[in-house]
Order: structure tokens, then sequence, then C-alpha cells
């Protein structure tokens, strides 16, 4: 039996008249993320007609799930908020802390060992308030949740970015901060800006070399990294219905990369036999019940451009394999075309290190098609030209490729199989190279590859593609290597070409895994202590933020004015620093230390207008920070790209950074900010950003009448005594604003339930 089978059963017993009522509210057909977010909404709201990209709606998810880095901060402020259990159901998986060094089984008895307290405090802290504990190695939490808990029509929300890989299966799935989840958890609504509709129609059939990640990196390719920004994708159409669920999740999990809420499929076969061959067969027996709720309107088929604000269509007949990158995602090259962009833009061609796996690309169709690529190599004499290593999805998938072969196949060409962890994807990986600073490339079939993403080193090329392509390159050594024409020598100096990858959507022989890593709260967690030790450096327990004082904020200093793109990864770096993310004061000391600063065009670098002197971010806000002195960061567009990370909010607001002003905001990252109690704006003008210098003086005017649609206004000091005015936008409605006054969203929680501060404070 499926997890949490009676809510399941109360969605779909509650989503037929939802969804009628929601039709007939707006007078027309519904698509499919429509019927799932009326039928959603929270029970206190009533319901009316949302305007796109406008309203803010309150809702009400079915579940949370949050991974061990994010969940630390997450749980911390749980805690706070003075309830005995969660009121929906919750999970914790340990799958970013786990260092890819060695092995699988080296480096994750090392994890188990470096990180004992962290785990501890997660699995006790679940255990405690009814959280669902996933172990060390059971595997990356959005395919664990594939695998075991999302579900067509539903909603979640989860403490990581690439949440959306749940859309595999019909399920709207978001990725949120740590302060979203902890209100969900509370029993409290969840609000989001009602999201535009993107529609991507897909016709054709997926053959040869092409694979379900072709599509979205095709997509990305399309719409750029901001061009999902406050809109839900919604992919249709019979090219749509023939691929796999877990092709679908890809399509999903990647999402993230081009900005989107969320990314799904509409439900269909597909994800019924992924459901039943994951042992959830009486959930693919639910959902076929009302299959017709869980699939768009016949009208929206027949005329997709009246229901979405905006339609690409793509004929996977047509498609080629893309290579995405370097250095963004969204920077699209079809194979055929990659030998000439090579040669073009001067990047090293010698690949020197192929990664597949990781929660995009590592489920039971990708392994197989990338082991039948290996075994025809091998066949024909050639080995790998590379490094070449391989991260399963999970334990589940993990023991059932062992089970198969296609381990072996793997090993046998030199594969390296890493832990059932995030690894490399998050730089959580000691790369094994000469020289740091030369240019080298590498490929994955990950998500994101942003400079220092993946290795820390900034001299890294990383491109993404197919697990296929990467496996094809792996063997080939070079990224300028088309598997579809070009032939390599093999062993006897003979030329042979690889063979079309086949493989299997489902094990035949089904899946299969002796111990998933599952721990289940206990009963009654009133007596479980959760312990965090005041001299921990892992683990701090939270103090609240001070409420806003009444005034406007005056005579700020400039902490940095951050040039180009600047992700939550260059905001709160992980890599090592994943070890602190339990430790606000700890963790606050990588603040903006990736950032480009405009003025020098060096990193961690900044002028400290106290001393005149130069030093780093962290540092230098603490100076202020130790004489009571607020300071603002000014950003270019899509700042805080990436990650869901609060960490990148939360080092910001505890070290007394008071305004992030930038020209546009990544999604997470603005709603982050504003739950922290910080102050996000937006330049009216965004030549205004030009106006900004490195000795200036700021005042944030009209905060006592600060109210939603009005514009606030700044006044920049400039040292050479002149002075100007300039207009800021944001996007606060009046919870928002509310959040602001109180010094961050979890100060109001904490009186709703009455929970005094000492309780929570070492």
């Amino acid at each position: 039996m499926a997890f949490d089978i009676e809510m399941i059963k109360k969605v779909y017993n509650e989503m037929p008249a939802k969804i009628s009522a929601a039709r007939k509210l707006l007078d027309r057909p519904l698509t499919l993320a429509e019927k799932i977010l009326y039928s959603h909404l929270f029970t206190e709201q009533t319901s009316e007609a949302f305007e796109r990209g406008k309203n803010y709606v309150n809702f009400s998810p079915d579940r949370v799930a949050m991974q061990d880095a994010t969940a630390q901060m997450a749980l911390l402020q749980f805690m706070q908020a003075g309830r005995p259990k969660v009121a929906v159901p919750s999970t914790v998986h340990c799958d970013h802390l786990i260092q890819a060094k060695t092995g699988a089984k080296e480096d994750l008895a090392a994890a188990l060992s470096v990180n004992k307290e962290v785990y501890d405090f997660l699995a006790s802290v679940s255990d405690k308030y009814g959280i669902g504990f996933w172990k060390p190695g059971a595997g990356i939490i959005h395919q664990v949740v594939l695998e075991n808990y999302a579900f067509p029509g539903g909603m979640m929300i989860g403490t990581d970015s690439h949440t959306p890989n749940a859309g595999g299966l019909g399920m709207i799935a978001i990725g949120v901060g740590g302060a979203d989840a902890c209100d969900v958890m509370a029993g409290l609504a969840w609000e989001l800006k009602w999201p535009k509709l993107i529609g991507i129609k897909l016709t054709g059939k997926l053959s040869g070399w092409t694979s379900a990640k072709d599509i979205i990196l095709w997509v990305a390719g399309q719409l750029t990294v901001k061009g999902g920004t406050g809109a839900i994708v919604e992919y249709f159409g019979d090219g749509a219905d023939s691929l796999s669920a877990t092709g679908k999740g890809t399509i999903c999990n990647m999402g993230a990369e081009i900005g989107a809420t969320c990314s799904l499929f509409t439900y269909d076969d597909k994800m019924a036999a992924y459901l039943t061959s994951t042992a959830r067969a009486d959930v693919a027996n639910l959902a076929n019940e009302i299959r017709e709720h869980l699939r768009p309107d016949a009208e929206v088929y027949e005329n997709p451009e009246k229901y979405y604000d905006q339609v690409l269509e793509l004929n996977l007949s047509e498609l080629e394999p893309y290579v995405n990158g370097p250095f963004t995602p969204d920077l699209a090259t079809p194979i055929s075309k990659m030998k000439e962009a090579v040669e073009k833009n001067g990047w090293p061609e010698k690949l020197e290190v192929a990664l597949i796996g990781s929660c995009t690309n590592s489920s039971y169709e990708d392994i197989s098609r990338s082991a039948s690529i290996v075994k025809d190599a091998v066949s024909k004499g050639l080995k790998t030209n590379s490094e070449f290593t391989i991260t399963p999805g999970s334990e589940q998938v993990r023991f059932t490729i062992e089970r198969d072969g296609f381990i072996n196949d793997f090993e046998s060409v030199g594969g390296i199989v890493l832990a059932n962890a995030c690894g490399p994807c998050i730089g959580q990986w000691v790369r094994h190279i000469d020289d740091p600073n030369r240019k080298n490339t590498i490929i994955t079939s990950f998500n994101r590859n942003f400079a220092k993403r993946n290795d820390g080193l900034a001299s890294t090329h990383a491109f993404v593609a197919s697990p296929e392509v990467v496996t094809a390159m792996a063997i080939a050594g070079t990224i300028a290597f088309n598997p579809l024409h070009d032939s390599l020598k093999n062993n006897k100096g003979e030329d042979v070409k690889l063979s079309e990858p086949k493989g299997y959507e489902l094990p035949p022989k089904g899946f299969a895994v002796d111990d998933a890593g599952f721990q289940a709260p206990a009963e009654d967690g009133s007596h479980v202590q959760v312990a965090v030790d005041p001299n921990s450096s892992r683990l701090q327990l939270l103090a609240p933020f001070a409420e806003w004082e009444g005034t406007d904020l005056k005579s700020l200093k400039l902490l940095i004015k951050a040039k180009g793109k600047c992700t939550t990864d260059h905001i709160s770096m992980a890599g090592p620093w994943l070890k602190f993310r339990g430790h606000l004061d700890n963790i606050s000391n990588n603040l903006l230390i990736g950032a480009i600063n405009f003025f020098n065009n060096q990193t961690d670098c900044v002028k400290n207008q106290l001393t005149g002197e130069y030093g780093s971010v962290p540092a230098t806000q603490r100076a202020y920070k130790a004489v009571g002195i607020g300071t603002i960061v000014v950003g270019d567009e899509n700042y805080g790209e990436g990650s869901s990370r609060e960490h990148a909010a939360m080092e910001p607001r505890f070290l007394g950074v008071r305004a992030i002003v930038v020209k546009s905001f990544a999604r997470i990252h603005e709603t982050n900010l504003k739950k922290q109690g910080m102050l996000a704006l937006t330049f009216v003008n965004k030549d205004d950003y030009d106006k900004i210098e490195e000795d200036d003086t700021f005042d944030i005017i009209g905060l006592k009448e600060f109210a939603p649609n009005v514009s606030l206004h700044i006044m920049l000091h400039h040292s050479n005594g002149e002075s100007e005015t300039i207009e800021v936008n944001h996007t606060y409605n009046e919870q928002q604003i509310e959040w602001f006054k109180a010094g961050a969203a979890l100060n109001i929680i904490r009186k709703k339930f009455n929970a005094p501060v000492e309780e929570t404070v070492a």
C-alpha cells in the first residue's frame, strides 16, 4: 500500500466537485494546472476567479519534502512554531551531505562519521514531530519522492528547487524556502502568486539517440533561464503521453532551469504503469477512477492558445540530441552543431570527466540505455577515454541495476559508481585534476552547470546532456563527438560506430530492494528529546529577528554592487559550506563570497566605508553590524536564480543587510527574502543600477506608508556631496508587509501558537 493513502483518497474524493465549481466560476474549460490549483485552495479562502501573475492566493499543499541541507534550518524554524506535530505528511531525505570522493561504500561511511551530529538531529527532530526520515544512502530526495510519494493531481512543496521533479507523475510540486515549509507543517496557508501558464504541445515520438532530456534542453534554449518565471509549464499532446513517467520527471526537474514555478504532465497510462511498478497500484486505481479530472479538458487540447499565456510546439520525431552550456543551462546546441560551436568558441575539446545520474537522470530507463552503450562499445573493442562516474538516484534503483548487471557493465570500462546522493551535482565532489586553474571540460546529465557549480573551479567548462550522449562522449573522450554520425578507432585500429541506445522504461523483473532506508516516526513524539549542543559548530538554535523599528531606514552603506549573474550559489555557496547549513552564524561567513564586485571585477573583495580598506564581504558586513550600521546589496537581472537556498536570504538578514535592490528577482529567492523580514526591491528604471557608486549612503523613504502597489524611494548620497532620488518597486501584499513589520514571517507564526522564545534559544 502507498504511503498516506487515506490522504490521497480524500484529495481524489473532493477533487471532482472542486473542479466543477472552478469550471462554473470561470465559465470555461480548464487546464490541468488550474484543476489542481483550484482544488487545493486554502479552506478559509473564498473561491474567486484569480488573475494570472497578479493575485496572491493561499493554498493547502498535501505534503512537504525536505533535503538534509535545507531541512536543518527548516526544522530549526519549525521548532519555534510551538506545534507538537506536523500538520501534513512530511519527510526528510539525507542526500546532500555525502561527498563524492572515492566510491559509494567509502563515501557513505565517511559521511556517516563526519555528519553524525546533523543526522542524529534530523532523525530525532523527525521522530519527535511525526516526520518520515530517509537515512543517508536511501537516495536523492526527488527520486525517492517520485518512487514513493508523488501522485497525479496532488500538490506538494519541497525545500529544494528541483522539487518539480514530481510533475512527472502529474503533481504540482514547487520548490520553496524552509520558512514556507514551516508554515505548511504548522498548518497555515501557503501563499503563491497565481501563476501564468505556458503550454508545450508535444507531437511525434522519440527515437534513436534522442531522449526526454533533449526535450527540456530544447525548451531551455527557447525560453532561457528567465522565460518560465512566474509560470507553470504544462506539457500535453500525443508526444507527451508517449514518454515514460521518469522521462517526464526529468523534464519537470529541469524546468527549474527556466525559472518555472513548476512543470507537469497530464495523467496517462505511462504514469499508471510506473505507479504499479513502484508498489502503488492502489494509487493508479484511484487515479483511473477520476482520470478525466487529471487531464486538461478536451477544448484545451483543441485550442491551446485560448487557455495558455504562451504555447510552444515540438515534434519529437524531428528532435535531435542537445548539449547545453557551458556556464548556463540555456545555451542550447544541437549535437550536429556541437563540433562547430566548440571550435568557434574555443571551448576545451578534450573531455576530462563524464558524469551520469543525479536527481535528474538516474532512472532505470536512463541507466539501462547508458549501459547498452557501454556493452556495445566493449563488444566493438572500445573503452572510455574520460573519467566516468555513475550516481544512482535511490537505493531501489541501485539495488535493481546491480541485480540486472548494469553496475558490472559500467565497472568493466572503469566507471565509478558513487553513493545514492547528490554529490557532484551540487559541488559535493572531490575533483581529481592536476591544475585547478587549467581550462578543462566536463559533461554531466545533471541539471545545472553554473561556473564552480560542480567542482568549485571557475576554469571548468561544464556541459549538460542526456545520459546517453554523456556516456558516448565518455567513450570518445571529446565533446565534439556526434554519436549519430561519427566513428571511433577501436583497439584494432578499425573505424566503428556506436549503436543506438536501447533500454527499458521499467525493469522487466520489477524493482527490488533489501532496505530502502526509511525510518518511520514515533507514534507519540512528546518524550523524544532533540538535543543541540550549544558549543556545536554545525547546529545552532535560532533567536528571532528583530521587528522593524517603525521608521524609514537611513544612512545605509553599500555592501556590494553585484555584477552580472548572481545565483544563490554566489550568495551562499554549497560544497564545503554544506556542513554549516544548521548554524546560521557560521554559514554566514560565506555571504556573497562568489558575487563579482562591479567596481573591481573581483569576488569577495569589497570596500569598507568605515576604514577605506578592501576586505571580504562577510567580514566587511560584520564590521558594519558591530557598530549598528545597516547596508544594502545591489544586484543585476534574475538575482537569486538557482537553488531554493533560504540561507541566501537568512545570512544577509542575520548580518544586518536591510534591503536587496536589483533589476529583477528569481521567484523563490524573492519570497525567501520577504519571509525573513528583508526588503526586496527592484529599480523602476533599470538604468538606475548604473547610478549606484561605491561610497554611496542610502535612505529608504516611504516605509511608514508601506503598502501594496505603492513604490518606495531611495535617496542616494554620493561622496561628492550630491544627492539624488530613485524610485523602486516591490511586490509585497498586505500579509507580506506584516512579515516585514514583524521582523519575519516566523515571528507571526510563533505569536499565533504562543510559543515562548526562551524555549527555542540555547
